[in-house]
């Protein structure tokens, strides 16, 4: 059994030209075979793999495109943004007049995170140089992490270009909008979301080299990007008190605009859930309308119960709203891109008092990546001290994050000095950044039924009625685990349970004809009852379409022949 990630980066960069070269044999459509239905038993899979293949092209935006505009979120129409003194592409000037949009420049140059408050400007789509691949639905924009997963999608399906364009659209946002950001809309310019840059720069630069055009060129640029947004994470205010660990944080204040059309009277069930547990904090009473840190204001009102005889009888109504903590947590909640659960405390509400396994497990992941990329670039010294900053995270994540009796990672509360008992599946992502020593990797093995359902990994063992918790499961995290458990060789149980996931995402699509964001994994199904926030189970969608094609590349052959009986007719018929 292999842990080390010296190890495992040799692994990859033996697989990662084996599979790019499947990749360009099985061809766009990915259907495993040529014949016909009769003689190849895979091409049961041919309608499925047909539709992620057409939805790349469906899903792409670029500037040219009067659709990329579009905010389904906002009610008001969206402007276009491009940075402070950058001159006005042609590209953008013929949207301008063929779309009849409105184009200006941001207020002012931004080299962080924060310096521009949205809510002073209207609400608008930020440039970007390259085409890119949106989520779906609700979600027509370039967002930070489901962009590490749909390029996983592209790479397996031989779009490097468009690929290493999505990456170089990162670059750009660090260059002139700060950092990367949760997505280039103008009211995300307060917070990124989780850091997975170098994770794709390699992912690209590895899938390149396979195909024969390795650019170490390309590789010394994105370096310094990297670099560059590593820091805004390792400063104040992403910095998790004393533990020498990071946290999420969003420079925000008041209500995210996100939230106010599509996530309608979550705030009231969140105000209301407050007044019921009031020693939580979050409730203020008699408020300033004018303030803007607050957001909305509630009645609340005691009355008697009612009788048969009489009115009942009530006291005067008292305004109460919610803190701006609450709101700053909410907002930090988005940027760790677990928007809602109750990992971090009720509906998030404590995001930024603590730090988390999977934010560290990242930059720990970020710093070997750095590590490795210098020792590419002949960067002697700066590989030693990527490679010294990983050690010094790694020993602090053993120690505030590992509980040896509970045999899990937990988030830990800076605050109060004391880590979360709350089971969630990013206590896989140790595994996925090669951080876990081989003990703890049984440990988390011997755990896996708290998060194993007959459709995949639920995302907590809670059921809270909030989307990320139980009984959903999404395709992100499905990688990020089923990825750490190949890593430390436990390649049955990934093998199981990435089977159950891809067979509830084909079951689905059977019926419906659609892949979504995420699925009950308890009941193998679509539906979903989430009672606060959005309520959709958006249609699309990235970084499902790309966990599908990573998960049926990985399997072994019988299995995928399986899952392709069972998605013929005469298979469907004979289980009814």
């Amino acid at each position: 059994m292999i842990a080390l990630p010296e190890a495992a980066r040799l692994f990859r960069r033996m697989l990662v030209p084996a599979l790019l070269a499947l990749c360009l044999a099985l061809g766009s459509t990915w259907t495993y075979a040529a014949q016909s239905k009769d003689s190849a038993p895979e091409a049961g899979l041919a309608p499925i793999l047909t539709y992620i293949s057409s939805g790349w092209n469906t899903l792409t935006r670029s500037m040219t495109d009067c659709q990329t505009v579009v905010d389904p979120k906002l009610t008001e129409a969206s402007v276009v943004y491009l940075p402070a003194e950058f001159p006005m592409p042609a590209g953008v000037r013929e949207l301008q007049n063929r779309c009849k949009v409105r184009v200006q420049a941001l207020p002012t140059v931004i080299t962080a995170p924060g310096q521009v408050d949205p809510s002073k400007i209207a609400p608008g789509l930020l440039y970007l140089e390259n085409k890119y691949v949106v989520p779906g639905g609700r979600f027509n924009e370039m967002y930070g992490w489901d962009s590490y997963f749909i390029i996983l999608g592209l790479l397996r399906a031989g779009r490097i270009d468009l690929a290493r364009g999505m990456v170089e659209n990162f670059f750009f946002e660090i260059e002139h909008y700060g950092t990367i950001l949760n997505a280039n809309r103008a009211y995300y310019l307060t917070r990124s979301q989780p850091p997975f840059l170098t994770s794709m720069i390699m992912a690209v630069y590895d899938a390149a080299k396979a195909a024969g055009h390795e650019d170490h060129r390309w590789l010394e640029r994105a370096y310094g990007y990297a670099s560059k947004d590593y820091q805004t994470w390792n400063r104040e205010p992403h910095v998790a008190g004393s533990t020498g660990l990071s946290r999420y944080y969003d420079f925000g204040t008041g209500p995210a605009p996100e939230s106010l059309k599509d996530e309608a009277g979550v705030h009231r069930k969140v105000a209301n859930y407050f007044l019921l547990h009031p020693q939580a904090g979050y409730l203020m009473e008699g408020t300033n309308n004018s303030d803007s840190t607050v957001g909305f204001q509630f009645s609340v009102q005691v009355c008697d119960g009612a009788q048969r005889t009489a009115k009942p009888e009530c006291e005067v109504p008292r305004e109460v709203s919610l803190s701006p903590d609450y709101y700053k947590g909410d907002r930090s909640m988005r940027e760790s891109g677990f928007d809602i659960s109750f990992r971090f405390g009720p509906y998030g509400a404590a995001t930024h008092h603590y730090a988390p396994v999977c934010l560290n497990s990242l930059l720990y992941k970020t710093e070997m990546d750095l590590q490795e990329m210098s020792e590419i670039l002949g960067r002697k010294d700066d590989a030693k001290n990527w490679q010294k900053r990983a050690e010094e995270r790694k020993e602090r994540i053993q120690k505030y994050l590992w509980d040896p009796s509970r045999r899990l990672f937990f988030d830990y509360n800076f605050y109060t000095g004391v880590r979360s008992s709350y089971e969630y599946i990013t206590t896989f992502y140790p595994l996925w950044a090669g951080l876990a020593t081989p003990e703890q990797a049984k440990e988390l093995i011997r755990n896996l039924g708290i998060f194993e359902q007959p459709g995949g990994l639920a995302m907590s063992s809670t059921d809270t009625g909030v989307q990320w918790d139980y009984p959903y499961g999404w395709a992100p995290t499905q990688i990020i685990a089923i990825e750490g458990l190949r890593r430390y060789g436990f390649n049955d149980d990934a093998n199981r349970i990435s089977y159950n996931f891809l067979a509830t995402i084909a079951e689905n699509f059977r019926r419906d004809g659609t892949i979504r964001e995420k699925y009950n994994v308890v009941t193998r199904s679509s539906e979903s009852d989430v009672r606060a926030g959005y309520q959709q189970n958006v249609i699309g969608f990235g970084w499902t379409n790309a966990a599908f094609l990573v998960f049926l590349h990985e399997l072994p052959k019988d299995k995928v022949e399986r899952l392709a009986k069972e998605q013929t007719p005469a298979a469907t018929s004979a289980t009814h």
